[in-house]
């Protein structure tokens, strides 16, 4: 015990001096704002690469285990939160937003890197590019398999982060998701698989790649994102809740009842293909329309569900939602987001579309 902690007290002091030397050599300033997930997790065997516990290792032994960012960047961290993703609610996100929105305005910081649980990381991706009003990079990063394992991809994933968010040419680009060697949107992107590192992939294609520190750009975000945003974390308090109801064969309108009962503002009806809905669920979703409970059609395809307006459902004369190509996660987090401005349907709608 007496060495892990000697062995933890000079990793601290080597990340320190890295952190100082960087600066010393005008590097841009980088902060890592660590939230847990598997990138700070720990197996207790090299083999373990999908039984771990996440959520272990502190910032400052994440830096120090990965000395070329002082190569990159002078970095400093922050531990923000220390959680698996899949725990992550509102109240946090709230947080990290306003953290990450506070570290944008602040002329010492040239980029902002979050590590983060490859669960949700897709929904805290995009909901930093709805709200924060920044052109400076900000980068969401995680790993598939903690750092203990055998062919760990956390060291070079954070590596990547750090050069993207230290680097001129990933402003205005919107929050960026890098994970094995890709750059994809934070808006598009989506954990697709949930045991290889190549597990995030957008259903557009990536916006480009990072190769040995160097950032090669292929395309740019269409939707609008960061300072073109109406949105603004400053301005938002709190977060409407907004659930979501899976469709399948067998569906029944318990689940969505249930939600509206409870409170929610909106439910996101997770369709099969075209965001179809079971001809047992749409009386109950009319009946929860008309009590005011936004419906949002979204589809669970896992690689591009692209739900079409009034196509499978009549939503012009159900006053409903369609999500667009947003799969069910990232609908329930546009909508909570546009539930602090509107509870007009056609608003929302607009807001589907551009965002």
């Amino acid at each position: 015990m007496n060495l892990n902690r000697k062995l933890s007290r000079c990793l601290l002091v080597a990340a320190g001096l890295l952190a100082s030397v960087a600066a010393w050599a005008g590097l841009p300033n980088v902060v890592i704002l660590a939230t847990g997930g598997t990138i700070a997790g720990a197996g207790a065997e090299a083999t373990n690469s999908a039984t771990y516990q996440a959520a272990k290792v502190p910032v400052d032994k994440l830096i120090a285990g990965v000395p070329e960012l002082a190569k990159v960047a002078s970095v400093r961290g922050e531990q923000v939160f220390q959680i698996a993703s899949e725990s992550l609610a509102n109240e946090q996100l709230l947080a990290l937003a306003k953290r990450v929105a506070a570290l944008s305005k602040q002329g010492d910081v040239d980029g902002i890197v979050v590590t983060h649980g490859t669960d949700t990381l897709e929904e805290t991706a995009y909901f930093l590019n709805l709200v924060v009003h920044s052109d400076k990079p900000i980068v969401v990063v995680g790993s598939m398999r903690p750092g203990t394992a055998m062919s760990a991809d956390g060291m070079l994933n954070l590596f990547n982060a750090v050069s993207v968010a230290a680097s001129q040419d990933a402003r205005g680009k919107g929050v960026l998701v890098a994970m094995n060697d890709e750059l994809n949107s934070g808006r598009d992107v989506a954990k697709m698989i949930n045991i290889k590192t190549e597990a995030f992939k957008s259903p557009w294609g990536p916006l480009g790649m990072v190769v040995e520190g160097k950032n090669y750009w292929f395309r740019l975000p269409a939707k609008r994102h960061t300072v073109n945003s109406e949105f603004d974390i400053d301005k938002i308090a709190s977060l409407p809740l907004v659930e979501i109801a899976y469709g399948q064969g067998n569906a029944n309108d318990t689940a969505y009842r249930a939600f509206a009962d409870k409170g929610a503002k909106a439910i996101i009806h997770a369709g099969t293909g075209n965001g179809s809905v079971s001809n047992r669920v749409v009386p109950a979703l009319r009946e929860l329309r008309g009590k005011g409970v936004q419906i949002i059609r979204s589809s669970h395809v896992n690689a591009g569900g692209f739900v079409v307006r009034n196509a499978e459902q009549p939503d012009d004369k159900y006053d409903w939602i369609v999500a667009h190509d947003l799969n069910p996660q990232k609908a329930r987090i546009l909508a909570a987001v546009a539930l602090t401005k509107t509870s007009d349907s056609k608003e929302l709608q607009r807001i589907f579309w551009e965002y």
